[in-house]
């Protein structure tokens, strides 16, 4: 019928299983019905049940995660990686001991000791960037994600980036979508931020190291990874609003940069 969507074989108004039986059915007895051709290339084979059964699963909520200050947050399943979709925004560590919020730009530019701040010391920013955090904070033994999930390393980074194609496309793959946040470049560069990996990279911007003054919001974002280059440094990934590239630096432990957990 006219009023079918695309793979709704049996018509019930849900993609499921049941449509995915009818259509092997209607393949194995060499049937055609367009409601089960996905692909409207004209005939119904494998391809069409590939197709159906990922639209089936791109219908499946996503899980949830919840912190121990109880924001909770989207997850998403990339490759064999399951990542938070959302920068993270807790105020303690998972003992339940308080992570300084350091307003004082002087005072940030001085520790050695793990922190957070709000952009602009504004935590309304925080509820769609999430918080910004030394790396002091990522290493600090009683812990930053929720149990059962880690600060992602330089290496567990390099595995999303190589899974969504490479250094050139992968930054593209991971970005939100539109201009809702994000102040892309061009016209070119809002094309290739697709999110098609459901990363939802957010513009937070970032906090200074030498002046702890907050930057480039709308702009990029800077994930801290849980590997130290030296003393002073540690790595992290970029992106950025003027390529589809994901950038991999070390900078110094003070700047104040975004945090995405990584499931166990």
């Amino acid at each position: 019928p006219d009023d079918c969507d695309l793979g709704d074989v049996n018509c019930d108004g849900e993609l499921n299983v049941l449509d995915v039986v009818l259509m092997v059915n209607m393949i194995l007895e060499d049937e055609y019905d367009e409601i089960a051709d996905v692909n409207e290339d004209g005939s119904l084979n494998v391809l069409d049940v590939v197709i159906l059964v990922n639209l089936i699963l791109d219908n499946i909520p996503n899980d949830t995660v919840t912190d121990i200050d109880g924001n909770v947050y989207e997850t998403i399943q990339i490759g064999e990686q399951l990542w938070m979709a959302e920068n993270l925004k807790v105020t303690h560590y998972n003992n339940g001991e308080e992570i300084p919020n350091i307003t004082n730009n002087e005072d940030w530019v001085s520790l050695s000791t793990g922190a957070y701040g709000d952009y602009d010391n504004n935590p309304t920013n925080s509820e769609t960037y999430g918080r910004l955090y030394n790396w002091y904070t990522v290493d600090d033994s009683r812990g930053l994600c929720m149990e059962g999930w880690h600060v992602p390393s330089d290496e567990e980074y390099t595995v999303l980036k190589d899974y969504l194609g490479g250094t050139s496309v992968a930054g593209g793959k991971m970005k939100e979508a539109g201009l809702e946040h994000w102040n892309y470049y061009s016209d070119e560069i809002t094309e290739e931020a697709t999110n098609e990996s459901g990363f939802t990279g957010l513009p937070a911007g970032y906090r200074a190291s030498y002046s702890g003054a907050y930057y480039d919001v709308g702009n990029l974002c800077s994930f801290w990874s849980s590997s130290e280059y030296n003393s002073s440094y540690a790595w992290y990934r970029l992106l950025t609003y003027s390529y589809s590239n994901v950038h991999r630096y070390y900078y110094h432990k003070l700047y104040g940069f975004s945090i995405r957990c990584l499931g166990d």
